[in-house]
């Protein structure tokens, strides 16, 4: 019912937004000389404020610019090349370029936010890679015809969207997808897949959440299963293709990384909304990337989050030997060929320092030659993946360890 209610309220606000945009439209129109009054900035400030905290966002566009090679500039096409109902591999295919450098799979977060959450992330990496990303879908939108998707049908999707990307690919995990990974890969290590990756970097990854807990992390031991059922997972109401599927709604996972950080949020709102009233354009702008990224959420089918809070963060599976996929034992040991990079940051509050790292325990047959750890410090988890010190500081590093352990 709580879904119900949730939409329900949205469509009440609907003319209220309405109104507001009308209203920030008609107060900066350039013929509307009170728009440039005091209160009418601050009206159209406000106006502007309530209309994007009420909006449901979408999924967003990956809107990449064209990558800047030895002068020349080159398009990006985000072509689809593998498909199925709950993923899509996407290859950012930069147009007039010949495909023969590094290839790249990032392995996209299912944890609530889309993948153009790693936006900055691909761009980093397209000027000297081939990029490739998991695509994952809104549960909301999968018919339910369409089947289940729990953990262990996650660990094959990735499977075989690394062997879509072919032999020799460096394959990048980053927070949620860092357990079933590793799996994945262990299982191709096993199988002696041709297809198996080049390397494996996992990054702010809860491989083994027992070490550092963060509040997420303690408040999944603290609840047993049947809460989080009875409290958190809800059906889909119409008119979503994903009518009458359980799912774990992304307005409440939203909720959920709101309240960690609410006084900074309420603190971002309230220099976004004098940043409208000055004028300052710029900064206002800033604001608004940021948000329209962060307040897109999608929903996770119910067996996924309810099997992931399961073997991930009660039960501790991967890192205590008892992982299974489809009744096949996890055996992160087989791995001998695939390097191995872990980057955490030293203020994650969401996957703690050392959370990451048990991967080099798991991986026991790796030679310390294939090995690398980094902590970098002065980030928290999403510095970890984006800003400016993952551009200038991570990136660089985790391309010279994917250059190290090329095939």
């Amino acid at each position: 019912m709580l879904y119900s209610f949730y939409e329900m309220g949205r469509f009440a606000l609907t003319p209220w937004r309405a109104a507001a945009n009308a209203t920030r439209q008609t107060l900066r129109a350039p013929w509307n000389s009170y728009g440039d009054t005091l209160a009418g900035r601050t009206t159209a400030a406000a106006a502007d404020l309530f209309e994007s905290m009420t909006r449901r966002y979408g999924k967003p566009d990956w809107n990449l610019d064209p990558v800047e090679i030895d002068v020349q500039t080159y398009p990006i096409a985000v072509d689809t090349i593998w498909s199925k109902p709950w993923a899509s591999l996407v290859h950012f295919k930069r147009q007039g370029l010949k495909a023969d450098q590094p290839k790249v799979l990032f392995v996209a977060p299912m944890s609530g936010h889309y993948a153009t959450l790693l936006r900055g992330t691909v761009e980093a990496f397209l000027p000297d890679h081939e990029v490739y990303i998991t695509d994952w879908s809104d549960a909301r939108m999968v018919p339910v015809n369409d089947g289940r998707f729990d953990l262990d049908d996650y660990i094959q999707y990735v499977r075989e969207m690394i062997s879509a990307t072919g032999p020799g690919t460096h394959v990048v995990a980053v927070c949620q997808p860092g357990p079933p990974t590793l799996a994945a890969i262990a299982l191709m290590a096993e199988d002696k897949d041709k297809n198996r990756p080049a390397s494996m970097t996992f990054m702010g990854s809860p491989i083994d959440a027992r070490l550092s807990p963060t509040v997420p992390n303690k408040l999944a031991e603290e609840r047993d299963l049947s809460w989080f059922e009875t409290n958190l997972v809800q059906t889909v109401p119409p008119p979503y293709p994903g009518v009458m599927r359980r799912v774990y709604p992304g307005f409440l996972q939203l909720t959920g990384f709101l309240n960690m950080n609410w006084e900074n949020h309420v603190d971002a709102h309230w220099r976004f909304f004098n940043h409208l009233v000055d004028g300052d354009g710029d900064d206002a702008e800033r604001h608004r990337t940021f948000y329209d990224e962060y307040l897109s959420v999608m929903d996770l089918s119910e067996e996924f989050y309810i099997q992931t809070i399961k073997d991930v963060f009660q039960e501790h599976r991967l890192a205590t030997g008892t992982m299974e996929c489809h009744g096949r034992k996890i055996r992160p040991e087989k791995i001998t060929d695939v390097a191995l990079l872990t980057v955490e940051g030293e203020n994650d509050d969401i996957s703690g320092i050392g959370q990451t790292q048990a991967a080099h325990t798991l991986c026991a047959s790796l030679p310390e030659s294939m090995r690398e750890d980094w902590v970098q410090p002065k980030v928290g988890h999403y510095g970890v993946f984006s800003g400016s010190r993952f551009r200038a500081e991570i990136a660089p590093r985790m391309k010279a360890f994917m250059a190290a352990h090329a095939k």
